[in-house]
């Protein structure tokens, strides 16, 4: 189509009204209904514990917001992010108009016509021309839910390609996948509640006091008097504040989980009414554990036979043991059976489906959980497969969709996706809500990418991050508290967040973008249904019934505001309050009812220390104030102020006067892919041969080494070698 015609089938009458007048489409009328001074309801938008907040609002806008004393959350507590929720939307570089890459090099502002119409342009040329694999996007879980469900039915569905995904994948991706091959589903069995009823907490590789501190509060409430102990390289401050902490050398912690289920299994401190009735494959697991012994632990833990011991006994009889992880565990080369490795010892030991218990995995992102079960980008919707034919005609029934309009097959995962960038197979690429300049592995690599792209778009609140710098076509776009949706949070509690603010300037949420590329694209009638976000969430619950995730029992956005969030599964007749906890009644979402006990050998790091690069580089959140690339935290200035001000290295004394360096001195790092300069830490927190760099200064992921997961394509953030020595301001190494 010639752009003539194109600007023709552009100017119908929705998208007429929706460029014309976009100010009454950006706020999504939310604030209208009700009195402009007035105390609104929200959940916060940064992390996956979902505080819920209160918006105070004077003349229809918000001034302020305080936790919420109601929400059964958080309990009328913030950490410093909460607080400062609002400061992002009045940062002086937001995005206020398109911006548009013109032949001289520069970005010049655009209209939404020329801005969608250049965009549909591209993206249906090579659509028709090279494909439906031609494009990909890369997408967020910082986003409502409905957002991420009709871009991700819209671009699929409607712009007729076949690759995306999001940035879960580098934070989420191993317990999606771990939990979907042993448990059935993608389904953490966990409640809040659980913090406060376990006799033992087991954090593996997480560090909640820094990076979800509210839900430390939740473990501070417990008065069962219990033991917490904490398995991480590190001495974080979740192991300060722990009963024990347990300083296992980086990626050993396979081989130890799985020395534990060894002498738990021979201790007989197994539940075999439960292992026989609910959980398949024990046989398989109890000879495959035999060849970890204590002492093959101890040799590759680098834990004495004492604290072995002392982790053995945590999971006697007669306690409830909750077992907590994140990205200490998902970010890593194996990842996923690292996580099962957790949920077998809960399995054998029953400790699952009771209060207290459990297999919990710690979301990272606002809405990663959304993004796992309702984005439509690896999964198809509620946690199909494209690949079933089965589950395209469902999904396509009841959104009204010709079913050959879905891709028969999954997504490619993010790295994949690169990978086709960088041979050429893929030559535009949408972005939504992320940076991934700045926090994907390897990220030196993406000056290489960006040289194979023909076309790359940026849809963001700023056109100031690293990644909206380098594009092609800028996409100003509403952010946290300009529009309402819901999210999921790591107990699967579906939270509402309201529009208290109007977005600036000409800046458009990012649903009404992908209505107006719906309209440009000729898919408004194929997407009539999707009118504003509550509709889309209704098209949710249709899609949810009857699966794992079931959400059709809600009244509506009403319900989730007045009960305080609802958990899901929520099907019709369900209580509309209490606590969801998963498995009570040890029936779980596999064919035949039971869960597996998955394993494998474990497999060495993929870049070992040597003589030229002999210490091991930890990365990971360096304060409570920050958050991933600081594209929003950075905006305020109480929490700049509550974080360094300094890119810090830490250093175990012993390595740094073996090196001759002092603290406060100017260090390079080093690794096989780039360097940087930072100020030295000496601290016994980190052990010998590593180090630790705070994951949110933009230089930090020029030094990691690209390893992922072989089954959740997650990388390994946690693990590369690295050398360090003296900065000399004229040396040219």
């Amino acid at each position: 189509m010639n752009p003539a015609d194109l600007l023709r089938s552009f100017d119908g009458p929705l998208t007429r009204e929706l460029v014309r007048a976009p100010r009454r489409f950006g706020l999504g009328q939310v604030p209208l209904k009700r009195a402009p001074d007035a105390l609104l309801p929200t959940v916060c938008g940064f992390c996956s514990t979902g505080c819920g907040l209160v918006a105070h609002m004077k003349d229809g806008r918000a001034v302020n917001v305080t936790p919420d004393p109601r929400y059964p959350v958080n309990r009328g507590v913030a950490c410093p992010k909460g607080w400062e929720a609002l400061t992002p939307t009045d940062a002086t570089d937001r995005g206020t108009v398109p911006l548009l890459r013109g032949p001289d090099g520069a970005m010049h502002p655009a209209t939404w016509q020329e801005a969608i119409g250049r965009f549909v342009e591209v993206f249906g040329g090579l659509r028709d021309v090279h494909g439906p694999e031609s494009a990909a996007f890369l997408s967020t879980g910082q986003i409502p839910t409905e957002e991420m469900a009709f871009l991700g039915a819209l671009f699929k569905m409607g712009l007729g390609f076949w690759d995306a995904d999001s940035n879960t994948r580098q934070c989420m991706a191993t317990a999606h996948v771990a939990y979907k091959q042993a448990l059935g589903f993608d389904a953490p069995p966990f409640s809040y509640e659980d913090f406060e009823e376990s006799d033992v907490l087991v954090f593996v590789g997480a560090n909640p006091c820094i990076a979800h501190p509210i839900l430390w509060e939740r473990v501070i409430r417990n008065k069962r008097n219990p033991e917490i102990l904490v398995l991480d390289p590190r001495r974080t401050e979740t192991a300060e504040a722990a009963t024990r902490h347990f300083p296992i050398a980086p990626k050993s912690d396979l081989v130890l989980l799985y020395a534990v289920a060894r002498e738990v299994i021979a201790r007989g401190w197994t539940d075999p009414v439960f292992l026989a009735e609910h959980v398949e494959g024990f046989d398989a697991f109890q000879a495959f554990v035999q060849e970890f012994t204590p002492e093959v632990a101890q040799r590759e833990s680098g834990l004495c036979a004492e604290e072995f011991e002392a982790l053995v006994r945590a999971f006697r009889p007669g306690r409830r043991v909750s077992v907590w992880f994140t990205m200490g565990v998902n970010q890593s080369h194996q990842a996923v059976r690292t996580a099962q490795a957790i949920v077998n010892l809960c399995l054998v030991t029953g400790n699952i489906g009771k209060a207290g218990t459990g297999p919990n995995s710690i979301t990272g992102q606002m809405n990663a959980m959304g993004s796992r079960v309702y984005a439509n980008v690896t999964s198809l919707f509620a946690g199909r497969e494209f690949n079933n034919s089965e589950h395209r005609r469902e999904v396509a029934e009841i959104l009204g969709l010709e079913e050959e309009r879905i891709p028969p097959r999954p997504s490619l995962a993010y790295d994949q996706i690169l990978d086709r960038v960088e041979s050429g197979e893929i030559r535009a690429l949408w972005v939504i809500a992320t940076n991934p300049v700045h926090s994907w592995i390897d990220s030196g690599r993406w000056a290489r990418l960006r040289e194979k792209l023909e076309f790359l778009v940026v849809q963001d609140m700023y056109p100031t991050t690293e990644t909206s710098r380098i594009a092609d076509l800028y996409l100003p776009a509403a952010g946290w508290g300009e529009k309402e949706g819901t999210q999921i949070n790591s107990e699967r509690r579906i939270g509402f967040t309201a529009a208290v603010r109007r977005p600036p300037g000409q800046a458009l949420t990012d649903f009404d973008i992908f209505r107006l590329i719906a309209a440009a694209s000729g898919n408004a009638e194929r997407f009539s249904k999707w009118s504003s976000p509550e509709a889309a969430f209704r098209l949710l619950q249709a899609l949810s019934r009857g699966r794992p995730c079931d959400i059709s029992g809600i009244d509506g956005y009403d319900q989730i505001v007045r009960e305080g969030g609802v958990q899901w599964p929520c099907a019709p007749g369900a209580p509309e309050k209490g606590t969801k906890r998963l498995f009570e009644d040890g029936i779980f979402f596999t064919p035949n009812g039971k869960a597996k006990l998955l394993f494998d050998p474990p497999r060495p790091v993929a870049e070992p220390t040597d003589e030229a690069y002999p210490l091991v580089l930890l990365t990971g959140r360096g304060s409570s104030s920050q958050w991933h690339t600081g594209s929003r935290t950075d905006k305020s200035a109480v929490l700049r102020n509550l974080s360094p001000d300094r890119l810090h290295l830490e250093m175990h004394p012993d390595d740094a006067a073996s090196k001759g360096l002092a603290a406060g001195q100017t260090v390079r790092v080093r690794s096989r892919r780039g360097s940087l300069e930072a100020s030295l830490a000496i601290s016994a927190a980190v052990g010998k041969g590593r180090v630790f760099l705070p994951m949110h200064d933009g230089r930090v992921n020029a030094l990691t080494f690209p390893s992922y997961d072989p089954h959740s394509r997650q990388p390994s953030y946690k693990h590369c070698a690295v050398a360090v020595e003296a900065y000399l301001a004229n040396s040219k190494r």
